[in-house]
C-alpha cells in the first residue's frame, strides 16, 4: 500500500490531469488521498504550492519512463513514435477525454501566475526535450535535428491534446503522430 505521501502526490496529479490547478482544492486532494489534513502540511510546508511543483516534476518523470518503455517495447524508432501517440490517443478515450498531460494542464494554466509551478513545468519540458534528443541522436539522428524533432514532436503531441479534448475526438492525436512519424523518417533518411 502506498504511503500518505505518495497517495497524495498521485491524488493531487490525477485530479490536475482533469481539472488543473487552480481547480484543485486541497479538501479535495486530502479526501481523494484518503489522508488526514495535517498529512499535507507535514509533507508540504509549503502548501499547495510545494505539492504542486512536486507533483509537476514527479509526474514528469513518470512520462518520461512511459516513454522508455514504450521505446523499448518498439521494434523502432518510428514504431516507437507512433505507438506513443497512439496510446494516448487511446487513454483520452478510455477515460472520456479527461486524462490528458497534467503538465501541460497547470502549465497553461499557471505560467504566467505562479513562477514556481512555471519553473517545475520548464523543468520538466527541458527533461523530457533533453531525453527526446538523446533517444533521436541514439537512432542516428544529428543532435541538432535531434532536438529539433524532439521539441517539433512534444508540441505536436500538447497541442493534440488540447484539440482533443475540446473537439472530444482524438483525430488531433491520430493526425499529430502522423507528422511525427513522418518527420522523424526523414531524419533517419537525410544524410548526416
Amino acid at each position: 500500500m502506498a504511503g500518505t505521501k505518495d497517495r497524495i502526490m498521485d491524488s493531487t496529479a490525477e485530479l490536475f490531469r482533469r481539472q488543473g490547478y487552480a481547480g484543485t482544492g486541497i479538501k479535495q486532494i486530502l479526501a481523494a488521498a484518503n489522508a488526514p489534513f495535517g498529512s499535507l502540511y507535514h509533507f508540504f510546508p509549503g502548501g499547495k504550492e510545494q505539492l504542486g511543483a512536486e507533483t509537476i516534476r514527479s509526474s514528469g518523470q513518470l512520462y518520461m519512463e512511459l516513454f522508455a518503455t514504450i521505446a523499448v517495447q518498439a521494434p523502432d524508432v518510428l514504431s516507437a513514435v507512433g505507438d506513443f501517440f497512439t496510446g494516448a490517443a487511446q487513454t483520452l478515450e478510455e477515460t472520456d477525454y479527461a486524462d490528458a498531460c497534467p503538465i501541460a494542464t497547470v502549465a497553461l494554466e499557471v505560467a504566467s501566475t505562479n513562477e514556481p509551478l512555471r519553473e517545475a513545468c520548464a523543468d520538466v519540458f527541458d527533461a523530457w526535450i533533453s531525453g527526446a534528443s538523446a533517444y533521436f541522436a541514439a537512432a542516428g539522428i544529428e543532435p541538432q535535428k535531434a532536438r529539433e524533432l524532439a521539441l517539433s514532436m512534444l508540441c505536436l503531441l500538447e497541442g493534440a491534446f488540447i484539440f482533443c479534448r475540446a473537439m472530444r475526438s482524438t483525430e488531433s492525436l491520430h493526425v499529430a503522430g502522423a507528422s511525427a512519424v513522418a518527420a522523424v523518417r526523414e531524419a533517419l533518411e537525410s544524410p548526416a
